[in-house]
């Protein structure tokens, strides 16, 4: 084993450091297993209730008129996520398509988005319109407030209690920490904020920005009360193999004002051809739980690996899991950049490229992203990305495999060792 992690590029240093952090695991990783057993079966269980057959496979194309395998899924996906109804569309082109999709379609103007757990991901200022943006919420009269977490990283439910207003027509739960060194969010939390914002203002809609935490937890947002959650397919639930793709899944009401603003009024559910990627995404979800429950071993093992070596990490090494995402501190530009190209030299596919930083569109300092992968993006799929800003944090997720999750953590830390920047 040592000899092919060496021909990999690996030192024997270093294998023997990530060996030594592996074992400490063990018992956690069968807790892990066991969730995705969990998950796996219920997937199962959705895809026999709606018998899913050969014919689901077929595909579509103009319209998309009738076609059994687009509205099947959608069966599928409400039952394993728990809502009324689900929209899962080839047509919606990533999550925050997805966000601006359910955002958009469910809030007139007049109305008053609220984000109760502070700063949304980057790329949502421009939908919201806190970066002004064409097309933007803002530009449409939609306006938009914020209550900032509590510096323990804890919901401020006095200030959320004088946020909510008349206008307050939607609130935005982002369950995962973006760009930002917060914790992400249990599902038990946010089912205790919902019912907080609930019994202030029943009417209110509750959406979950879902990416990053599918089938993480044995529960999903919509079993303790939000209206709709919203990911994307180049995550969690697409197993890896869904090439494109996005869902919103939650009450009728709300996934039908998507689908009419996704393709037109008076057409809404009833157009949109699968194109040939439906088999995918069945699939996809099928292997989902497993996928990642590989990339959570691969955080857990990241984040023990660098808390070791006295960097912070979020989440730290012995904390819950929430999302697949672990961020990690490395306090300087050149450790960000080296982390990042630690995760490219492990990939599968553009293995030999060497990521540098870039003004990337949506966001607001230049970004260095690391993925070589078989999807352009996908983030189920290993990958590691920053911001070139203080603290330098890297956001390292994914991994198909647990493997290989390993072998990106162990090829980042090398980097990292050659570059005089880390010493074991």
């Amino acid at each position: 084993m040592k000899e092919i992690y060496q021909e990999l590029g690996i030192s024997d240093q270093v294998f023997q450091y990530g060996k030594q952090i592996e074992e400490r695991l063990k018992e956690r990783f069968v807790q892990i297993d066991e969730t995705a057993e969990y998950n796996q079966l219920k997937v199962i269980k959705a895809l026999q209730a709606h018998k899913v057959s050969a014919e689901c496979f077929m595909g579509s194309s103009g319209y998309g008129y009738n076609d059994l395998g687009r509205d099947t899924l959608e069966e599928v996906y409400a039952t394993c996520f728990h809502g009324e109804a689900a929209l899962v569309r080839p047509q919606i082109t990533c999550g925050t398509h997805a966000l601006a999709l359910a955002l958009m379609s469910n809030l007139r103007p007049g109305d008053e988005l609220l984000s109760p757990v502070g700063k949304p991901y980057d790329t949502l200022e421009e939908v919201i319109g806190i970066r002004p943006s064409k097309g933007s919420l803002a530009e449409y009269g939609v306006s938009y407030r914020q209550v900032d977490l509590l510096p323990d990283g804890s919901f401020d439910y006095e200030n959320i209690k004088k946020a909510l207003n008349e206008k307050t027509k939607l609130v935005t739960i982002q369950r995962s920490k973006g760009y930002q060194t917060r914790p992400s969010f249990s599902v038990a939390q946010i089912g205790e904020l919902i019912a907080y914002i609930k019994k202030i203002k029943p009417e209110v809609i509750c959406m979950v920005d879902n990416c990053y935490g599918e089938f993480v937890e044995r529960r999903e947002p919509l079993e303790v009360g939000a209206d709709m959650i919203v990911g994307s397919l180049i995550k969690n639930p697409g197993g890896g193999l869904a090439p494109i793709g996005g869902y919103i899944v939650g009450r009728q009401e709300c996934v039908e004002n998507a689908a009419y603003r996704l393709t037109s009024p008076g057409l809404g559910k009833e157009v949109g051809a699968s194109l040939g990627v439906i088999q995918s995404f069945y699939q996809g979800l099928f292997l989902s739980p497993t996928v990642t429950a590989g990339a959570l071993k691969g955080a857990i093992f990241a984040a023990n690996i660098y808390e070791c070596l006295g960097f912070s990490v979020i989440p730290d090494s012995i904390e819950s899991r929430h999302d697949i995402i672990q961020a990690v501190e490395l306090r300087s530009k050149e450790a960000l950049i080296a982390f990042c190209q630690g995760i490219q030299a492990a990939a599968p596919v553009d293995s030999h490229v060497t990521p540098e930083p870039w003004a990337m569109p949506g966001y607001d300092d230049p970004v260095i992203m690391a993925a070589g992968a078989f999807v352009q993006g996908s983030s189920i799929e290993l990958s590691a990305d920053g911001p070139l800003r203080e603290p330098y944090a890297v956001y390292f997720q994914g991994g198909l495999t647990w493997y290989h999750a390993k072998l990106g953590i162990l090829m980042s830390l090398q980097k990292l060792v050659e570059a005089g920047l880390v010493k074991l």
